[in-house]
């Protein structure tokens, strides 16, 4: 988990937020050209150049974006939208019999048939503990049948996850001052006329009152500290929640959040005729900002350029504020190759997949479809090498590996702190290659709304954008052809980088199987020398195979 030190002898975590720099970028830096430039962006003007230069034709590309959900309404973004031409909207019928009703523009995994919809959930950990502690409380390996191992090690290991990460003196202090916060945020709200504040913002902001004179120190000392006027009050707030949540998964089993709402058997998974087609819905932050990082419209002359210029989104709703359930993905992923998805981002994460045999399904079945998976590698600044990390290429038990998946590292510029993201994840083994996710300015709720986010996050669909793009003009590359094509075309600095979460000093290829940051023009003018291998698709779309159940 990144982290901020807080003046206010606190500190707080941030999966978005975190790059110590010197220099904030200028916004879109990600677009610009190392030589041209002097940043070490992905050359987008130099892959369109390449483009015209060839004379080649573009193909419309199927991105699906597995996310938190989509301001459907975005000025850049409604454009773009995937549009099930097989759905009549708003007829209330299941028109192409897929089993989704009204999926005009993609499904939402985490929502209710009376149109409830999940917005925050629980931990996995906690949700793994508390199953099995009845099972497992008391219990040493010598008494565990060898078949219940691999369990009782993830029990262990939750066991050991959620109650060695709360400090004890942290939840105390933020419960002892979480009423003061809220009263002096309350207070600033207020003055400045915003629900939502920066940095920026309060350093014109005369306080009067106490507490919002400690919130104001609070923000500020943050920013200082990371040298970042971008964190606002939201943010803070936000991980006082988690922290607080945290605390109390450690104490007693979580809510079952899911269970309450979508109403499905989530024992099955053969049980999918579950959720709704409200995939805007409250939380529509993050998959706002990944898709438009993917495929804001160009050359509109409003907000920003996404990457590809022929591209349709399909936005599967399977990411809570919390831990995203393996039954939501392995039917997300599911859903996207069955209605003609070609590329999968993926900009989500967790330390435990109690079903993960689910989702090796769900990637085995994307592979035999020639799906491409690209998939954040988390910001924990930590080697995913030797820790968990979820969803995996790496099958259950060390069962082979997914051909089709990208695993990303999130990339800055040396004129802002380093090559690598303080926060990114990293491994030799199990990340494939770094791609720009600091400062990223893109797509943001609210109709006509942009602004920069930070993350691995951000960095998964710029390669899925990346993908697109080549995809688009490259139709006859199969899903393992863009990989390499990516893979192989990815630029190796030309110096030495930090190790994301220390001071020491590597090379990337150390630290990532490629030792490259991605490069749009670059996988252009590769793919153009490559024979494609992309079989002709079908234009009727197999029905998915489903079990009635109870639930319906």
């Amino acid at each position: 988990m990144n982290k901020f030190l807080f003046a206010l002898v606190c500190t707080l975590s941030f999966s978005t937020l975190s790059f110590a720099q010197k220099t904030p970028p200028p916004n879109g830096w990600h677009m610009l050209d190392k030589e041209v430039d002097g940043v070490y962006g992905i050359s987008a003007a130099k892959a369109y150049d390449f483009i015209k230069s060839k004379k080649l034709k573009s193909k419309t590309v199927i991105v699906a974006v597995i996310d938190s959900g989509i301001d459907t309404l975005h000025e850049d973004l409604k454009p773009v939208l995937w549009i099930n031409p097989r759905e009549i909207p708003g007829n209330g019928i299941d028109d192409d019999k897929n089993g989704y009703v009204d999926d005009v523009h993609g499904w939402n995994f985490l929502g209710g048939k009376d149109g409830r919809n999940v917005k925050e959930d629980s931990y996995e950990a906690s949700r793994v503990y508390h199953s099995l502690s009845s099972k497992y409380t008391g219990k040493e390996p010598e008494d565990i049948d060898a078949k219940d191992k691999p369990e009782y090690e993830m029990w262990v290991r939750a066991k050991e996850n959620i109650m060695g990460e709360v400090d004890p003196e942290e939840i105390t202090f933020i419960k002892t001052l979480y009423p003061k916060f809220v009263k002096g945020d309350s207070i600033i709200m207020k003055d400045l006329g915003k629900a939502e504040y920066n940095c920026t913002d309060l350093k014109k902001y005369g306080a009067t009152d106490r507490d919002a004179y400690m919130v104001k120190s609070l923000c500020l000392s943050t920013c200082k500290e990371n040298n970042i006027d971008d964190i606002t009050n939201k943010q803070i707030f936000e991980d006082f929640d988690a922290k607080l949540k945290k605390a109390a998964s450690a104490e007693s089993a979580p809510k079952e959040y899911r269970k309450e709402i979508v109403g499905d058997d989530e024992t099955n998974i053969n049980d999918r005729r579950y959720g709704n087609n409200d995939i805007m819905t409250g939380t529509p932050m993050h998959g706002t900002h990944c898709a438009g990082i993917i495929a804001a419209v160009r050359d509109n002359g409003k907000g920003v350029d996404g990457i590809a210029d022929n591209v349709r989104i399909m936005m599967l709703r399977a990411v809570p504020d919390g831990d995203e359930h393996d039954k939501d993905v392995a039917n997300a992923i599911r859903y996207a190759v069955d209605n003609g998805a070609q590329i999968i981002s993926m900009s989500f994460g967790k330390d435990f997949s109690p079903q993960k045999q689910w989702v090796d399904d769900a990637f085995r079945y994307a592979e035999s479809k020639n799906v491409l998976l690209v998939k954040a590698a988390g910001n924990d600044a930590k080697n995913i090498d030797n820790g968990e990390n979820f969803p995996s290429a790496i099958y259950l038990n060390g069962k082979g590996i997914a051909t089709n998946v990208i695993t990303v590292g999130a990339s800055g510029d040396p004129k802002t702190g380093s090559i690598t993201a303080n926060f990114s994840n990293y491994g030799k083994k199990e990340v494939d290659v770094f791609a720009p996710g600091v400062r990223i300015y893109s797509t943001l709720p609210g109709g006509n709304n942009y602004g920069n986010l930070n993350g691995t996050s951000m960095a998964c669909p710029l390669v899925a954008g990346i993908a697109a793009l080549t995809l688009e003009y490259f139709p006859a590359l199969s899903a393992k052809q863009l990989k390499y094509v990516i893979e192989k075309s990815a630029q190796q600095p030309d110096y030495k980088v930090t190790k994301p979460g220390s001071n020491e000093i590597v090379n990337l290829i150390d630290i990532s199987k490629t030792g490259g940051i991605v490069n749009a023009y670059k996988a252009l003018a590769l793919a153009a020398t490559l024979k494609g291998e992309r079989k002709a698709q079908k234009e009727v779309l197999p029905k998915p195979k489903m079990i009635k159940t109870k639930k319906g």
